[in-house]
């Protein structure tokens, strides 16, 4: 069955995702977890040498400036479950507003970012990518504070690795998982709403809320 645009928001509302075996297998298959990485909205840990980077980096941080270039950057690895239809499935669902991006730069190279999709108030984050140290930490954490900010009740991280649960993600079983969904698609939710806010903005609200 080919990926559509509307497939996949079904696929999410069900609590489903898609992968592909490898970058050149144009089969694509769908993943539902047993145990579920979820991050809590209001959990996101700011250890005190992400806080001081982030306090003294020079780093801009854009949203959806580069969204192509963020999904390229996640793929650039030996191993990558992103292949040539996902990877288009997921720029028309950007164009329809569902799917975005959160960038780091250097000046004008990029060298962080992460993506995902907004369905509700549930946003379920793909992958992310670092070309510089904590590039994509940084880009967490302003994600985290945004999907605060515009009333996101769900942040999804499909699975749990080691690096996700040392910034407060949790696993959850599948069924606590659905129960999450169904009340985050009850909700609606902005992506593109808030500002942006300072270093000293972003970490100010952080620490209240970890």
């Amino acid at each position: 069955m080919s990926l559509t645009p509307d497939l996949l928001l079904h696929a999410y509302s069900v609590g489903v995702f898609p992968m592909a075996e490898h970058r050149e297998d144009d089969e694509v298959f769908w993943v539902d977890p047993k145990r579920r990485g979820i991050f809590p909205i209001e959990g996101f840990h700011i250890s005190r040498s992400l806080a001081k980077t982030i306090r003294r980096s020079a780093y801009e941080i854009s949203v959806n400036r580069a969204f192509p270039e963020v999904v390229e950057a996640c793929a650039d690895r030996e191993e990558t479950w992103i292949n040539a239809e996902i990877f288009a499935r997921y720029q028309d669902l950007h164009a329809m507003g569902n799917a975005h991006s959160l960038e780091v730069w250097d000046q004008s190279t990029l060298v962080g970012g992460v993506y995902g999709v907004s369905l509700g108030a549930g946003f379920f984050g793909e992958s992310m990518f670092s070309r510089q140290r904590d590039a994509s930490k940084i880009a967490l954490a302003y994600l985290i504070d945004r999907l605060q900010q515009a009333g996101f009740r769900l942040c999804d991280t499909q699975f749990i690795t080691p690096h996700l649960a040392s910034l407060g993600a949790i696993e959850i079983s599948r069924a606590a998982y659905k129960a999450r969904l169904q009340q985050a698609l009850e909700q609606e939710a902005d992506f593109n709403a808030p500002q942006l806010p300072s270093a000293a903005g972003l970490l100010q609200r952080m620490t209240q809320t970890s």
